[in-house]
């Protein structure tokens, strides 16, 4: 009684500029739902003899966010562990037979586990991980029959810029950065003294770099990002042996090819930048045999500050270059013929080269692409499957190639827009070879397709044998579930027919099955229950309707367990939604939804609140078309009032909403959408936006799919600007951002400042930073606290009709 007098006088007391609240709990319904513990991520090997389940919390804690941190060329590292600040490990491992039997939980693993970076062997009989200490990283090994693991070196790995072991082809050594020896003390930047001011320099070349994150900012910060990336490479045993295999350098990525005979190591290069992240630093790329001998220098790319302007442009030199899958060790890489720029004409954009080792010859050419290379998946000698695609058009091509055949024109035999997921053939299926390289699942002159299967009807994924002589593909099997979702995880025997599926339903947590689509036999393989129990038999469907321009539409729509229409009551109602773009009408009014996927809450959904008497309409479709020549963004904000109409039009045809009491909430360009709604329409009692940006001069070239910068079309930058008319923004909202947001253009900032502008125009505004939290939030007190602003935001604004 004192507790509900205390929340009761609370609610009741005027808001104060700041406040000084500890964190809160939402109430028990929302709780009941929100403190679970999740259920483990499964890896199979490809015999599916064994499984590996891989347990983790649902949440971080504050404590875990609070850990040192470095922020340096887009890398967020901790400098004492010497691994990203931002993994979220597993805390315990079992294995058990795929095919049946008892989980076995992994013996000898350190205390507290803090695991990641799995790697399965080539023979797939041994996994190794990393374990963060807390000294460091330290490598460690899991024999799969036993299920016992063995710590092979102390907390001595380098894991800053990403996984740092890879499996040589005699399944008993590793590859590991290991910290040099004598690498330098890092530079304080409280304690050191400048040497002079920073100072950049433009040349004068025309370019368009978004607005990102973390960037080096002066020579401090280059000294010790220098330092934290720098690493030896050694070869490890799994007797705990090591041998140095290259000295220190900047080593970012160690590939070995198929045969096992040779290394791929790419080493990031000086001068650094303040602009642009790591990815377009410098770098080189060498081949060395297994005693460490150089073979060749197969690429080397120069800093890149400077990009042609729009998504299809690309680099200038080598890219994508990777060891071609179903040779022994032959490279495979592209460039541009173009120059890079999508804007320069050209009969060819891209062509694809094969260089094969010892690379004493020069490379051949395989094929030209007229539109982008996207990459190849490999067959056999006469057989791949290579892709190319443009953003402008949303084309997608998919070729069928004869690689003995270097030059030859490649066969079209998909070519569509990539955005029609109904005319969507599917993706090649692929096996595992003899030298642990994925290629194309090739029998009897067929290939095989396998397909999500979104129709106007429904959604019934397919397996579909191709003919490679025919180029014509043959249904063998569709699902045809109707209570349940399946999804085509993998064809694990084609003669028998036997595949791996994903079988769930709106209120089944996922679970694997085998199924045979001869003999119809379903054999499930693991039994994860529900742990949202409470929501399982709440009312859900998916609700199908059209915009005033014909632009089809859809959602999923929650009403409250128990819900009775027949007494004709007005719920509130809470829609969720994320704008996305489109070129052509018919693709944005296509349905990916499906009403037996499971109902999964998480901090992004409001469906939580079904379990308060809301109504929820869980991700609205928010299209926004720009046909031909048109750009999407152009018709933003006419749009976006289209949408939201239809939805709550939609939702109150149900008999089941009051339209006056409708909230709207988003994340990211999400919140961006809810800014615009609140300040453009009166159709919303309020509104939620956490993490996003509201000023879009600040994000000057570019944003989300717009390719244009702020100078092209300022109209547009600013018309789309909720900054810019808050002075016509009088709904109430509620704005949420992390305090160290990592994402490009959705810097805490935005909030900050977006919220003092509404508050100094009287705007009703609550502004919630959460600590320690970037772009996604992870902290359970964070996240529970957050659904306790939410909850009270929805009882002020919305309970009361």
């Amino acid at each position: 009684m004192k507790h509900a007098l205390f929340v009761l006088l609370f609610a009741a007391l005027p808001a104060a500029a700041q406040e000084g609240l500890p964190y809160q709990l939402p109430p028990p319904e929302i709780l009941a739902l929100a403190d679970y513990q999740r259920a483990p991520s499964v890896s199979m090997d490809s015999k599916k003899d064994y499984m590996l389940l891989s347990y983790r919390n649902a949440y971080k804690s504050l404590e875990e966010l609070n850990q040192e941190e470095l922020r340096l060329a887009g890398l967020r590292i901790n400098p004492v562990t010497n691994i990203s600040s931002m993994v979220s490990y597993i805390n315990n491992l079992k294995v058990r037979k795929v095919d049946g039997g008892e989980e076995v939980q992994v013996e000898g693993l350190p205390p507290s586990p803090k695991i990641t970076n799995i790697s399965w062997s080539r023979d797939e009989n041994k996994i190794a991980f990393t374990h963060t200490a807390a000294s460091g990283v330290e490598l460690w090994v899991l024999d799969v029959a036993s299920a016992r693991a063995a710590r092979l070196t102390g907390p001595v790995l380098n894991a800053n810029l990403g996984s740092p072991l890879t499996w040589l082809d005699d399944n008993r050594t590793l590859l590991a950065r290991v910290l040099p020896a004598g690498r330098p003390a890092l530079l304080d930047a409280k304690k050191e003294l400048p040497k002079g001011p920073t100072v950049s320099e433009s040349d004068g070349k025309v370019s368009q770099n978004r607005t990102y994150q973390d960037l080096l900012k002066n020579p401090l910060d280059e000294a010790n990002f220098e330092a934290l990336v720098t690493s030896e490479l050694h070869k490890v045993s799994l007797e705990g042996k090591t041998e140095l295999f290259k000295p220190a350098a900047m080593y970012a990525g160690e590939s070995v090819s198929p045969d096992g005979a040779y290394v791929l190591v790419t080493t990031l290069l000086r001068p650094f930048s303040y602009i642009v992240p790591l990815s377009r630093f410098p770098f080189k790329s060498v081949v060395y045999d297994l005693a460490g001998k150089e073979v060749k220098t197969v690429n080397e790319v120069p800093l890149n500050e400077v990009m042609p302007k729009g998504f299809s442009s690309v680099r200038k030199g080598r890219r994508s270059m990777e060891w071609r899958a179903d040779k022994p060790a032959t490279l495979c890489y592209a460039e541009a013929l173009d120059g890079g720029d999508q804007a320069a004409k050209a009969d060819f954009r891209d062509e694809v080269f094969l260089w094969d080792a010892p690379f004493d010859k020069a490379p051949v050419s395989l094929l030209k692409t007229r539109q982008r290379y996207g990459g190849i998946t490999w067959g056999d000698e006469t057989t791949a499957i290579a892709y190319d695609s443009w953003y402008d058009t949303r084309n997608l091509k998919t070729y069928l190639l004869d690689p003995s055949k270097p030059g030859a024109q490649p066969e079209v035999i998909y070519d569509r827009n990539y955005q029609d997921i109904y005319s969507d053939p599917g993706e090649f299926e692929t096996k595992r070879n003899s030298a642990g390289r994925r290629v194309l699942l090739l029998e009897g002159g067929s290939a095989f397709l396998l397909g999500d299967g979104y129709t106007k009807e429904g959604q019934f994924p397919f397996l579909d044998e191709f003919s490679l002589k025919s180029r014509k593909a043959v249904r063998l099997y569709r699902s045809a579930l109707a209570d349940r979702k399946e999804e085509l995880v993998s064809l694990e025997d084609a003669a028998a027919g036997k595949l791996l599926t994903w079988i769930q339903s709106r209120n089944e947590y996922p679970n694997y099955y085998f199924r045979n689509i001869k003999t119809g036999e379903l054999t499930q393989l693991t039994r994860f229950p529900n742990p949202f129990e409470s929501i399982k038999d709440v009312r859900k469907e998916v609700i199908k309707y059209k915009r005033k321009d014909g632009v089809e539409l859809s959602g999923t729509l929650y009403l409250p367990l128990g819900y009775d229409a027949s007494k004709k009551e007005k719920l509130p109602l809470l829609i969720t939604a994320y704008p996305q773009e489109f070129k052509d009408k018919d693709s944005a009014g296509q349905s990916a939804k499906n009403p037996n996927d499971f109902t999964y809450p998480h901090y992004g959904s409001f469906v939580y609140w079904v379990t308060r008497g809301y109504a929820v309409l869980d991700n609205a479709s928010f299209p926004i078309v720009g046909a031909g020549k048109k750009e999407p963004n152009d018709t933003f904000i006419k749009q976006l009032k289209a949408n939201a109409e239809a939805a709550i039009d939609a939702a109150a045809k149900t008999g089941a909403v009051d339209r006056a009491r409708v909230c709207v909430g988003g994340h990211s360009y999400g919140a961006f959408m809810v800014a615009n709604l609140l300040t453009h329409t009166r159709l919303f009692a309020c509104g939620v936006a956490r993490s996003g940006a509201y000023n879009r001069t600040l994000t000057p070239f570019g944003f989300q799919g717009e390719q244009r910068n702020y100078w092209d079309t300022p109209e547009t930058y600013n018309g789309m600007s909720p900054f810019m008319t808050a002075d016509k923004m009088k709904a109430p909202l509620l704005l949420v951002h992390g305090d160290a947001d990592n994402n490009p253009g959705t810097f805490t900032l935005q909030t900050e400042r977006y919220f003092q502008a509404l508050k100094g125009l009287g705007a009703p505004v609550r502004m919630v930073l959460l600590p320690k939290e970037s772009h996604g939030y992870e902290a359970k007190e964070n996240i529970l606290h957050l659904l306790w602003e939410q909850d009270r935001f929805f009882e002020k604004y919305l309970k009361k009709p």
